[in-house]
């Protein structure tokens, strides 16, 4: 990402929020997404809350959109599977429309939009990265091989290994994320809450989920 922002895009205010939801309602689930990425070489995976329903095998809650992680370098090779559909950059409370290469450069989220209906289907996370090795965007000291961060569901989804999931869910720490770290953690093991606790002190030190990480599942 660059530093600066471009400039245009359209402000989203307070007011906009309904509406935008609203446009997200039909927003794809993992298995439309999967099937659309079917053979893509770059290392995606399904990001967020539906990464925790594929952790743990069932969904648990509503989700009000589907996001996706993929390194920065090779978003080309995910943006060619949508040739009919258009991508908007996002990035403090802005969209720009059709994004240009300044406008992806200047941000890391990505919405997928229909043209045909206005309504976004999917958000693409383009991730920093150092050729085969993930790069955390909360510290950028947090550094793995994909083949560490990535697990795939049942079905064969790729989605984002928990204790990374968590990692950012931590910074907000909405109702719905500490309704996530309850459901999941018990289900993680020992190694992965060990890692989530490690990170967690490096990144949000005195985070109140450290003590119910050192409780015995």
């Amino acid at each position: 990402m660059s530093e600066r922002l471009p400039d245009g895009g359209v402000q989203v205010s307070p007011a906009d929020i309904e509406a935008l939801e609203a446009r997200w309602a039909s927003s794809w689930n993992p298995s439309e997404v999967a099937e659309r990425l079917a053979g893509v070489d770059a290392p995606w995976c399904v990001a967020a809350g539906w990464a925790l329903d594929l952790f743990r095998g069932s969904q648990i809650r509503a989700h009000g959109d589907i996001e996706i992680a993929v390194p920065a370098a090779r978003f080309t090779e995910v943006r060619e599977r949508f040739t009919e559909y258009v991508f908007d950059a996002v990035g403090d409370h802005r969209i720009w429309e059709n994004a240009t290469s300044e406008a992806l450069a200047a941000t890391h989220q990505t919405w997928l939009r229909d043209p045909c209906t206005d309504n976004y289907l999917l958000d693409v996370f383009r991730e920093p990265h150092d050729g085969d090795v993930w790069i955390c965007r909360r510290d950028e000291r947090i550094r793995l091989p994909y083949r560490d961060v990535i697990r795939h569901s049942a079905d064969g989804i790729p989605y984002l290994s928990p204790e990374f999931v968590l990692l950012f869910k931590a910074k907000a720490c909405r109702s719905k994320d500490q309704a996530d770290f309850d459901a999941t953690v018990p289900l993680m093991t020992r190694r992965q809450r060990g890692t989530l606790a490690s990170l967690l002190e490096r990144v949000h030190p005195g985070h109140p989920w450290l003590a119910a990480l050192s409780q015995p599942f």
